[in-house]
This record gives structure tokens, sequence and C-alpha cells, in this order.
């Protein structure tokens, strides 16, 4: 089985907005939306998983019924305290419904309202075949490494530098497994889903992303989405 993961279940404090982000409404409908109805035009997924933050379920639950009708492809859970807590969440909810040891969960940020079915679709295909994978696009800037006082301390060759973006894949069995032989000072380090495969050095596919797949995360990529949308009229 595929199962996706939706993660939405932060607040979004850096666009102070006053609501989480993830409700803010760009042509009169909610950024969640945008971001769920790209995974609705991927076939084969069995689950699409819609984490909120728990003091927003209700909401969260009536703006999927209200967009999507009564649709037994999409279930809404409560997110977690972090994105390791919400994507755990999210897997006992597949094992609880029929994962198995080739089931692929797929986790992706909310804020990235423009992600492709072709993104998804190749993130899957390399789960499947390497265990686990993720998005990237080359970083264009120089990257400076520095330390806790904030004076240099390395540039590293920017040719070997990208960065991350979801939707990150994995087999669910294999994150599990993983996961339980993990030390707590390690499990505090998985800020994001790929983390755990590399602290173990499993193998992780990276694939080329999408610049247009960016995440929404302060006043100025709100601007640019208003744009995005506009233009294409979506």
């Amino acid at each position: 089985m595929i199962f996706a993961a939706i993660l939405a279940g932060g607040i979004g404090n850096r666009l102070d907005l006053g609501i989480p982000k993830q409700f803010y409404e760009i042509n009169n409908k909610p950024l969640l939306i945008y971001c769920v109805e790209q995974f609705l035009k991927v076939d084969g997924l069995d689950k699409i998983i819609v984490s909120s933050p728990v003091d927003y379920l209700d909401k969260t639950r009536s703006l999927i019924e209200e967009y999507f009708g009564d649709n037994d492809k999409l279930v809404v859970i409560g997110g977690g305290e972090e994105r390791k807590d919400t994507i755990l969440n999210s897997i006992d909810y597949a094992m609880l419904n029929g994962a198995d040891d080739e089931s692929i969960m797929v986790t992706h940020d909310g804020a990235r309202i423009f992600v492709s079915p072709e993104l998804i679709k190749n993130s899957i295909k390399h789960a499947k075949k390497y265990g686990a994978s993720s998005p990237v696009i080359p970083a264009t800037d120089v990257i400076f490494q520095c330390d806790e006082e904030h004076s240099l301390t390395n540039i590293p060759e920017r040719k070997y530098l990208v960065h991350a973006q979801t939707p990150q894949s994995f087999n669910i069995f294999k994150y599990m497994d993983i996961y339980n032989d993990l030390t707590s000072d390690e499990i505090s380090l998985l800020d994001e889903a790929m983390m755990l495969f590399h602290l173990r050095k499993e193998s992780i596919f990276l694939f080329d992303g999408d610049s247009l797949n960016f995440k929404i995360t302060k006043p100025l990529d709100l601007e640019i989405a208003k744009a995005i949308i506009n233009e294409k009229d979506l």
C-alpha cells in the first residue's frame, strides 16, 4: 500500500497570521486545500493522511469535507508536538490500516502547495527501489559554515550542496526498524524523515526537485504564492 502524509500539524508562527498558515486563504481557498488537491491527482495512493494541530482538528475535518465531500481516501489525524511525532502518528495510522513490509509512506510539507503529481510519483518510485528518497535542488549561493559565535569555520564546495525538499518517501517498516534502534539523543535529531536513514548510513536516493515546490514560511513567500496562483488561475 502507498500512504501519503501531508504534514500540517504546525502553527506557522513566523508568518504571524493569527491562525495556522494552512488555513490562510488565497483567492478564497486555504493553502492546505491547494496541497491536498495535488495529491488527489496521483493515482495509486491508498490513503492521504492530513495532520492537523490538535486544537484545529474539527476545523481541518470541516474543510476537507467542504472541498472534497465524503472521500474515503482522505483522513485527518492529530499532529504531534514536533515533526518527527507527526510522522510517527501518520505511520501508526498506516500500520493500523493495512500497511505491510512493502508499504511506502510519502511525507510532504503542507506548506509546499505547488508540489506536482510528477514529483510525488517520482518520490514513490525511487523509495520502492532504494528504500528512501528525497527531491533536492542545487544550492545557488555560496554556503558559509559557522560556529556558535557566528565566526566562519568552513566554506563547503557548492557543487556538493543541495537544498532538500519534500515529498520524501520511505519504506514504512524499514523506518520503524531503524527508529526502534535509535538512542534518545539520535531521536532528538530527527527534524525530518531522511535524517533517520542518514544516521544509520542507509541508502537515500536524491532526485531532481522543482524550484516551484518552495515552502511558504515568510511573508514574501505568501506574496509569491499569490502571484503564482493568480497567474496560473488555480
